[in-house]
């Protein structure tokens, strides 16, 4: 037998690699273990799960008003849109019509936390190609918007801000004057953050062309939200099912092409923009009015009153205990979430909890499809992948 045969009819030899669960750079708890030939990536199996915590079945458990800070731990880079996407579906079971107001204040909110998500997801990006310089210059200008958050509610990450039926308070003179200042300084910020890595000619050698998906694959996966849009897809759950007075405002959709690691991140820089044009044509036209709806038998009344009144501190303990009658039915609400659709299928019976509540996680969806993309790429193509992905261990595992 010639040398070249034996060669030839060996069986070759395969690396299984563990990435994760903890590791920095699978930026969260989850696992990956990857079949390698040499630096090549044949195959991998994903795991996740290291960090469930059975929200939905525990919301089965919970009265309505508890549920709210389960839905902050789902994806918390932005947990005001979980929230208030969590609050308009009880509100559709209960047919509340919301105070114009409120919308608006909500859109103000929803877009805050959709360029504070972002910005995690790009300059990420960034430190995972080696530069850490934009990651460390945008973030200064991503902790204003937790400051808003902090005088909206007291809260700056999670959250739990807002109540079915509006907001806990109005807003103060201090609210208007961070969101105004806020709308001068990020934009300068941002500009010059987007010039460091835009166009940056390393940046783009690295990102183009990794972890392609076509507009086709992306579909049949179920991917919504910008990794959608990134291969060509507009849709996007604030035009297609306007929610929160969602069509009173001009903004464009962000579109890529090629589905890789630039058009995810160039679809997000691009979004970002659009949430300051959203921001600013909220606050110019915010209408006059209440910031809450009339439905005393589910929204809170205010605390001096609690502290100071028998009736309303009864009201309290009935809300929050989940004493009010709700009525029977089945619903689902969706939400433009920083990573996509987020949903909630509510099945109610009438009682104190809900008897089904489902979790739509885009991260949990289009994570399915990570194998796919990565297969035939290096371990650090891989990493960026995932990277631009956005994959949240939080909304992962739920």
């Amino acid at each position: 037998m010639q040398k070249e045969e034996i060669i030839s009819t060996e069986k070759k030899e395969y690396t299984t690699l563990n990435l994760g669960p903890t590791h920095p750079a699978t930026h969260g708890i989850f696992q990956n273990v990857l079949t390698m030939d040499g630096e090549i990536i044949v195959n991998t199996e994903q795991t996740c799960g290291y960090i469930h915590r059975a929200f939905e079945k525990i919301a089965e458990h919970r009265p309505f008003y508890q549920i709210t800070p389960l839905t902050d731990r789902l994806n918390y880079c932005s947990s005001p849109i979980n929230n208030m996407g969590w609050h308009m579906t009880v509100e559709k079971l209960l047919g509340v019509d919301i105070p114009k107001r409120v919308d608006y204040m909500r859109v103000i909110i929803m877009e805050l936390a959709r360029i504070s998500d972002h910005v995690v997801c790009t300059s990420v990006i960034g430190v995972d190609t080696g530069a850490l310089t934009p990651f460390c210059f945008i973030f200064q200008q991503r902790e204003k918007i937790y400051d808003i958050f902090e005088l909206m509610c007291g809260a700056r990450l999670t959250t739990n801000i807002g109540r079915i039926g509006g907001l806990e308070r109005d807003w103060n003179d201090e609210v208007y004057k961070k969101i105004r200042e806020f709308l001068i300084e990020f934009p300068v910020a941002f500009q010059e953050y987007s010039n460091l890595l835009e166009r940056n000619r390393i940046f783009m050698d690295r990102v183009t062309g990794t972890g392609p998906i076509t507009a086709e694959m992306a579909l049949n996966y179920g991917f919504t939200g910008p990794n959608l849009r990134a291969a060509g897809v507009d849709y996007d759950v604030r035009v297609t099912s306007p929610y929160s007075s969602y069509s009173d405002f001009d903004f464009n959709i962000p579109v890529g092409t090629t589905g890789d690691t630039y058009d995810r991140f160039m679809v997000r820089q691009g979004e970002i923009w659009e949430s300051l044009k959203i921001i600013k044509q909220a606050l110019e036209n915010l209408p006059q009015g209440k910031h809450f709806a009339e439905v005393p038998e589910f929204y809170l009344p205010p605390k001096e009153e609690v502290y100071n009144n028998m009736e309303a501190l009864i009201w309290h303990f009935k809300i929050i205990m989940g004493e009010a009658d709700v009525p029977k039915g089945e619903v689902y609400h969706s939400v433009e979430g920083g990573n996509g659709e987020l949903g909630y299928y509510l099945v109610s019976d009438g009682g104190r909890a809900p008897f089904r509540l489902h979790f739509r996680r885009p991260c949990f969806i289009y994570y399915q499809a990570f194998p796919e993309m990565i297969k035939g790429s290096v371990i650090g193509d891989a990493i960026l992948t995932m990277s631009s992905m956005n994959v949240i261990a939080g909304e992962l595992d739920g």
